[in-house]
């Protein structure tokens, strides 16, 4: 339902995307991530048809960005583009219902995006999350196919942030396809099926938040010591992606990131070590994209 097929696009001398090849496919929930700089909102206004690509195309459902949008088939919530503040949220809703081939019922949009008791509010009156609800109610006025997000959930506290992705969720289960950009890697690890990572506006890595885990390699490791650590000796310890420190009293917190933890806790021992509390676990979604981003840049 979304190519891009060796899509390029550069802003004077920045390469915001290069030689991108990326498809999404009917039913997903996909998170886009990446470092600043790493091309996402770029990629984001390119499906859109908001830009341009100076090399490459950019099909949704088999015809241009701007012909699928005109068909009602996406819906988008960006980052940039303010609100009507002279209206209420309600007369601003029931705009977007009107526009869109195939919109819903008014209080029915409402609903659906956690705002109906503020219907009646002046929409220059908005906070920073109630704003964002208000963008995502007209992101989703009618029954699209598509659904772009980009950094949703910003500005909403805790509470805001778990009704909405219970509202995604909903779009999702009933058959469409949401493509999320997000600095909550936490939200991408917990909501989406697919994760794709870019850098340098090149996709990184593609697959599932486990794989993408795996994919980074290091495994965590983290122990106590009785007395103070010897910071040189753990750091001379094999495979050492990564070592914090912490001395409390006399004793230690050790915590390492290893690509091969079974040969480093084997090397741990070796130095006459007896460590308590010892676990050895998998990477977090963060701490594995924060291992790949590096290791890309080192490469380089």
């Amino acid at each position: 339902m979304v190519s891009f097929q060796g899509v390029g696009k550069s802003y004077g001398a920045v390469r915001a995307v290069a030689d991108l090849h990326l498809e999404l496919h009917p039913g997903e929930t996909v998170a886009l991530l990446g470092p600043n700089g790493a091309g996402k909102s770029s990629t984001l206004d390119l499906l859109l048809g908001l830009r341009t690509p100076d090399t490459g195309t950019v099909s949704l459902f088999g015809t241009t960005p701007q012909r699928a949008i005109e068909q009602g088939r996406v819906g988008a919530m960006l980052q940039s583009g303010g609100l009507m503040d002279g209206v209420k949220v309600r007369e601003l809703v029931r705009l977007a219902r009107d526009l869109h081939p195939h919109g819903y019922p008014v209080d029915q949009i409402l609903a659906g995006a956690g705002i109906t008791e503020i219907a009646d509010r002046m929409v220059g009156k908005l906070s920073g999350g109630q704003a964002q609800r208000v963008r995502f109610a007209l992101a989703t006025a009618g029954a699209n196919d598509l659904i772009v997000l980009d950094e949703p959930t910003t500005g909403m506290d805790v509470s805001s942030r778990q009704t909405f992705w219970g509202a995604m969720r909903r779009q999702a289960d009933e058959g469409r396809t949401v493509l999320f950009a997000t600095h909550y890697l936490e939200e991408a690890d917990a909501i989406a099926d697919r994760v794709i990572v870019l850098h340098r506006g090149r996709v990184l890595a593609d697959g599932t938040s486990a794989e993408i885990k795996a994919r980074a390699g290091a495994r965590r490791i983290s122990f106590d010591l009785a007395g103070p650590a010897d910071r040189a000796a753990l750091e001379a310890l094999p495979h050492l992606t990564t070592l914090s420190v912490s001395n409390a009293g006399s004793g230690s917190t050790v915590r390492i990131q290893s690509r091969a933890a079974d040969a480093t806790v084997h090397a741990l021992y070796g130095l006459g070590l007896y460590p308590r509390n010892l676990e050895v676990s998998g990477l977090g979604l963060e701490q594995a994209f924060i291992a790949l981003t590096t290791a890309e840049e080192a490469a380089r």
